[in-house]
């Protein structure tokens, strides 16, 4: 049984984890880092300098801006200067306007701002930022959260030094140990009152799905899926709602809208696709609000635990983590036990294990899509007692080691893929 006191923390460490965020979060926290430098600088910069670790620069490559309609890094750093409010974390931009982008254009076309790679560093989310103007400077530092300020400096005046010896890039708060079993517990037995707040990730990634409906976002999966051509595919179903929702709310986020979703671990991709397969089967299949608060939290707590020793950001596509936790969620809805749960854990991590992140960009929904697919399919082998066993692959018996199995591949052993990854994607000659 959780107690009380165990119970709080849990409370408060998903408090953390799932907040909304406006557009997608690598270089919505350069823009923050960006804009709490100019804070401190006290004026808007003459000149910014930014280093930037390797997984920042891939997710910020190829990603819409919002409001902007422009792709990648530079609007968002001068928006950042120009618009950008700290206090606002990961809706730093939402007071862009298109007279603030035309200030930003102009400010990127006068070359006020550099970028460069952070070299000789273990963490995996790490950005700098130096603002300049009027022989005066302000540096900030953003590393291992997106909105985990670890250093700031006005001129001499060091307001912020909590930077830490190299230890990897394990970020998520430690203080809350979990298990799956535990995870399990505190979804399946908390007072619904202390718990119900998860119902805003169904309010803000619903909306987000919806508004894809209306606009041809990205690469419109979620709208080819939801109105097939002459010929249905995959026809209406639960199923097609549950891609269709899932990579509209994608679609939208990564082409650049100004609308919230709801992160999970600094990822609104991650809160998405943990979020609306669960609210979508629970809605199709008519369950009640305890019922989806239960399957919700069962949903993006098991994300918080996976993240736990995977870190923020690595080559191993948030979707394997995010899929995996609203498969649990959906086999909850479907009458599953904590055992059928375990299972669809280990049906998933069998499954899609080693799918590679090549940075945010609009083609993410294809990928959400394809982990969602497979939660789907695990959970419904799961409620049939079917399981990848521990003769197989990477599974082990112990579902808690088989997570253990999945994050060491993402956070060790894909290393060289992120940084081949990283080769490709800016050595490209031309564009397909």
């Amino acid at each position: 049984m959780i107690n009380k006191d165990e119970r709080q923390s849990i409370i408060a460490l998903i408090k953390r984890e799932v907040v909304p965020a406006i557009g997608c979060t690598e270089p919505i926290a350069v823009a923050l880092c960006v804009a709490r430098a100019t804070e401190l600088l006290g004026c808007t910069p003459e000149k910014i300098s930014l280093q930037l670790s390797a997984n920042i620069l891939k997710n910020a490559m190829g990603v819409g801006i919002p409001g902007t309609g422009m792709i990648g890094l530079p609007i968002a750093i001068a928006l950042g200067a120009l618009i950008g409010k700290s206090e606002y974390q990961l809706e730093v931009l939402r007071d862009c306007t298109p007279e603030a982008v035309e200030q930003g254009k102009r400010f990127m076309d006068e070359g006020r701002i550099t970028v460069s790679l952070k070299e000789g560093i273990s963490e995996k989310l790490y950005i700098e930022v130096l603002c300049e103007a009027n022989g005066n400077e302000a540096e900030a530092i953003i590393a291992t959260g997106h909105t985990n300020f670890v250093y700031m400096r006005s001129n001499k005046d060091v307001l912020l030094d909590n930077r830490q010896p190299a230890t990897g890039d394990v970020e998520t708060e430690q203080d809350v140990p979990l298990t799956l079993r535990k995870v399990f517990d505190f979804a399946t037995t908390a007072p619904l009152e202390e718990i119900d707040f998860i119902l805003e990730s169904r309010r803000l990634n619903k909306a987000a799905a919806e508004e894809s409906f209306k606009m041809d976002y990205g690469h419109g999966l979620g709208r080819a899926i939801r109105e097939p051509m002459e010929t249905p595919v995959v026809g209406d179903s639960i199923f097609a709602h549950i891609l269709a929702y899932t990579s509209g709310a994608c679609d939208a986020r990564m082409a650049g809208a100004m609308i919230p979703v709801m992160s999970n671990s600094g990822s609104g991709n991650q809160g998405i696709s943990a979020t609306m397969p669960v609210v979508i089967y629970a809605e199709d299949t008519h369950k009640s609000d305890e019922q989806l608060v239960r399957a919700l939290i069962l949903s993006h707590l098991t994300v918080i635990y996976i993240k736990q020793s995977l870190g923020r950001l690595s080559a191993l596509c948030g979707c394997v983590v995010a899929a995996t936790g609203s498969s649990c969620g959906i086999t909850y809805l479907m009458g599953g036990t904590y055992d059928q749960v375990a299972h669809a854990v280990k049906n998933m991590i069998a499954n899609i294990t080693g799918m590679i992140c090549d940075g945010a960009k609009p083609s993410c929904a294809m990928k959400v899509t394809s982990g969602v697919a497979t939660a789907v399919f695990s959970a419904l082998l799961a409620m049939q007692q079917k399981c990848v066993t521990a003769f197989e692959g990477i599974i082990d018996e112990d579902v808690d080691q088989c997570i253990r199995n999945l994050t060491r591949i993402g956070s060790q052993g894909m290393n060289e893929t992120d940084r081949l990854v990283l080769d490709i994607m800016t050595h490209k000659t031309g564009r397909c």
